[in-house]
């Protein structure tokens, strides 16, 4: 029974990526019918799990970190091209679609990923323990990057309203991805010890030994499916985004909503993953994908971000209100007293999805 369900997982998500680029052809530039809105809808979910599954497969082949790391830059450039394309078709409204998504990606992974991995990890086995110094470093460079990229354009006085001139954003984007290179060598060379998950004792434990690897030939395989799977994600949603911000406009929503809509569906095959591993009880991988794709969503962003402006027409508003700065702020404090035990109860993953909520209901409700 075990092997012909895992045949079947293995057949269709070999298939979905290729009907999701074949359905993104077909569909490509095209105004969509109700029906073929559902259809396409229903394709890119599919298209997302398939992503989750080759991601993983192509991870446990690497190894922790560099696994975390696969799935954190392949769920990152999702984001990133779908920011983009949607700011080339959106005109003045999508002024501040990087900042809104970029912010909700950190509140998501701060506080929704965290939150439910520790929550499911301490109920499950008692305790969620990992690594102090590796989820310190990771967090440490989160905040940097956020307050260097959100906050700082709030306060800035050489261009009027929450933006950065040329040379600021210049200056961030350069920063951002000198942070993240840093973080990325510190990780997968120099500390790679420090992002791997440990036992109750305090242990490293190197290998996992819940499966055996992938062949070679299998990992190559679903790298080259993760590759379709991602571009029939990006070209996918960009042809529904129209009926989702329609959608979010006819429910009288702020325009914000479509940001957070974004980055939910980019970090949902982070979410699988991350909460697989709470349950197995390997915390330090689950914090390592959550914090992460919070870093890559901020450090490969802005970068893309800021070199895209040279060619779209518009402003590029990055300051966050009074609000969000508030709900940031907080974020970082009560993570840093999460992540200074290197243990955690269900309290502290009580504590950070309130937070979530919170940021979900000044959302829809500014």
């Amino acid at each position: 029974m075990i092997v012909p369900l895992r045949s079947l997982v293995t057949r269709w998500t070999a298939v979905v990526p290729v009907v999701a680029v074949v359905l993104l052809v077909l569909t490509w530039g095209r105004g969509l019918p109700g029906a073929m809105v559902a259809l396409v809808t229903l394709v890119l979910a599919g298209a997302v799990l398939a992503a989750v599954h080759h991601a993983e497969v192509v991870a446990h082949r690497v190894g922790e970190p560099f696994g975390s790391l696969v799935l954190a830059v392949a769920v990152t450039i999702i984001e990133v091209a779908l920011i983009v394309t949607l700011m080339a078709d959106g005109g003045a409204k999508s002024s501040t679609l990087a900042r809104d998504t970029v912010f909700a990606a950190v509140m998501i992974t701060c506080n929704g990923i965290v939150g439910v991995c520790l929550l499911v990890a301490s109920l499950r086995h008692g305790l969620a323990v990992f690594n102090a110094e590796g989820t310190g470093a990771a967090l440490a460079t989160v905040a940097t990057l956020a307050t260097l990229s959100l906050v700082f354009p709030a306060f800035t006085t050489s261009k009027p309203g929450p933006e950065f001139s040329t040379v600021q954003l210049t200056f961030a984007a350069l920063a951002s991805l000198v942070l993240y290179g840093l973080f990325v060598a510190t990780q997968t060379v120099r500390h790679r010890d420090y992002f791997l998950p440990i036992t109750r004792q305090g242990q490293v434990i190197e290998v996992d030994e819940h499966a055996d690897a992938p062949s070679a030939r299998a990992a190559r395989i679903s790298l080259g499916l993760l590759a379709l799977a991602l571009v029939g994600v990006v070209g996918l949603a960009k042809g529904v985004s129209p009926t989702i911000e329609s959608g979010v406009e006819a429910a009288g929503l702020p325009q914000s909503v479509v940001g957070v809509i974004i980055a939910l569906l980019v970090l949902l095959p982070e979410t699988i993953a991350a909460l697989r591993s709470a349950r197995r009880d390997r915390v330090q991988t689950s914090l390592n994908l959550a914090l992460g794709s919070a870093m890559a969503s901020i450090g490969l962003t802005i970068p893309a971000v800021a070199l895209a402006s040279v060619w779209l027409s518009g402003p590029l508003v990055l300051g966050l209100g009074a609000t969000h700065m508030v709900l940031l702020v907080l974020t970082v404090v009560v993570s840093s007293l999460t992540v200074v035990p290197g243990r955690a109860t269900p309290l502290q993953g009580g504590v950070h999805l309130v937070l979530f909520a919170a940021y979900l209901e000044l959302a829809v409700n500014p």
